[in-house]
C-alpha cells in the first residue's frame, strides 16, 4: 500500500526536517520516496508518494498534518455557507505533480505507477470534523441534516479528485487508486445513496471509457468495508482493494466475478515470526485464487515498525508462488 516506505531508514532520514505536505509537493523527493520501496523490495508496481488531504492544501485551504494526530483542518466545514466557500482545486496547480509523475515513469521504466488520490467521503470527514475522528458524528448528522449541501460537497471534492488524478494519468501513471479510507463508518444504505454517486463521478471524470480516453485500471479500497464490497465495485473499479477482516474468496464472492480484488494481508502479521508470516501470505496467495484476478498486497499501510527485510521476504515468496 501506499504507506509502504514508512519503515524504511532511507525515508526517515530523507524526510528529516520536511513536513509531510511539503514533501508531498517537492518533486524530486515525491520520485526518490516513491523509488524507495521498488529499489528496496524489488515490487512489480510503484504507487505514488502522496497524501489523502493534498489536493484540499493545493486548493488553498489551511491543512496541517500533526504528529501522532493526522490531517487538521483549520476552518472546518459546519455549513452551507461553508460548502459554498470551499476554493476549488485549479489544474495549472497541479505542476509538480506533473513534474514528480515524469520523472518516476522516466526512472521506473517498465515498472508501472499507479496514481493515487482520496475518495470524496473520506475527505469530507476530514473537512467536518476538522481532524481524524472514530465516530464521524459531525460528517452523519451533517450528511443527514443537510442533504443538499452534503450533495454540493462531495460534488466539489469528486470534481477535485476527478482533476488530481487526471494530472497524474496524463503525466504518464498506467493505472490509479482511489482511497477511502473512512467509508466503512456507513451503512450499506447510506453508501449507496450518499456516497457511491460521487466515487462514480471520480472514476467517470477519467473520462469516457468507450472512447478510451484515459482508459486506465482502476482501484477503489475502503478499510472496514466489507459489507460494502458489491458496492465499492459498482463505483466503476476493476480492482474492489479488501481490507484483512474478511477472506479473500468470501470477498470474491460478494464482489462477483467481473472484478479482480486486491489484498487483503493484515499489516500486524510482519510483525510476528517468520513462519506465521509464511502461513499468512500463502493462505492470502491461495484465497485470492477465487477471484477472476488478485493483486496481493496488504489490507492497508505498512506499520511503521515492521522490519524492512520481511517486507522483502514477502515480495520474494508472493513471486515464488504466484509464478511457478
Amino acid at each position: 500500500m501506499r504507506q509502504a516506505g514508512r519503515s524504511l531508514p532511507e525515508y526517515r532520514s530523507l524526510r528529516a526536517g520536511t513536513v509531510m505536505l511539503d514533501a508531498c509537493q517537492d518533486p524530486d523527493m515525491v520520485t526518490e520516496i516513491t523509488l524507495q520501496p521498488v529499489r528496496r523490495h524489488g515490487v512489480d508496481a510503484a504507487i505514488l508518494f502522496s497524501d489523502i488531504v493534498l489536493p484540499l492544501v493545493v486548493a488553498g485551504m489551511d491543512v496541517e498534518i500533526k504528529p501522532g494526530i493526522g490531517p487538521v483542518i483549520a476552518n472546518p466545514v459546519r455549513s452551507v455557507a461553508d460548502v459554498d466557500a470551499l476554493p476549488p482545486l485549479e489544474p495549472e496547480a497541479l505542476g509538480f505533480l506533473e513534474t514528480a509523475v515524469r520523472q518516476l515513469v522516466a526512472e521506473l521504466g517498465p515498472t508501472p505507477l499507479i496514481g493515487f488520490a482520496g475518495a470524496p467521503f473520506t475527505l469530507a470527514t476530514y473537512l467536518i470534523e476538522g481532524g481524524p475522528s472514530k465516530e464521524h458524528a459531525r460528517t452523519k448528522a451533517f450528511m443527514y441534516a443537510e442533504p443538499e449541501a452534503w450533495g454540493r460537497l462531495l460534488d466539489k471534492l469528486a470534481v477535485s479528485a476527478a482533476i488530481f488524478l487526471r494530472a497524474q494519468v496524463d503525466a504518464g501513471a498506467v493505472a490509479v487508486q482511489l482511497f477511502d479510507s473512512w467509508a466503512g463508518v456507513l451503512s450499506a444504505v447510506d453508501y449507496a445513496e450518499r456516497v457511491l454517486p460521487f466515487s462514480r463521478s471520480v472514476f467517470d471524470g477519467l473520462g469516457d471509457r468507450e472512447q478510451g480516453v484515459r482508459d486506465v485500471p482502476r482501484i477503489h479500497f475502503g478499510v472496514g468495508t466489507g459489507e460494502l464490497l458489491p458496492l465499492i465495485g459498482d463505483a466503476g473499479a476493476d480492482v474492489v482493494g479488501v481490507d484483512w477482516r474478511i477472506p479473500l474468496d468470501e470477498a470474491a464472492r460478494r464482489v462477483g466475478p467481473q472484478r479482480s480484488l486486491q489484498g487483503n494481508l493484515d499489516p500486524a502479521v510482519l510483525l510476528a515470526d517468520r513462519a506465521t508470516v509464511d502461513r499468512e501470505v500463502r493462505r492470502v496467495v491461495e484465497q485470492g485464487k477465487a477471484a477472476r484476478g488478485h493483486i496481493f498486497n496488504l489490507g492497508h499501510g505498512v506499520l511503521p515498525d515492521t522490519d524492512p527485510g520481511v517486507l522483502t521476504h514477502v515480495t520474494e515468496l508472493v513471486h515464488e508462488l504466484t509464478t511457478s
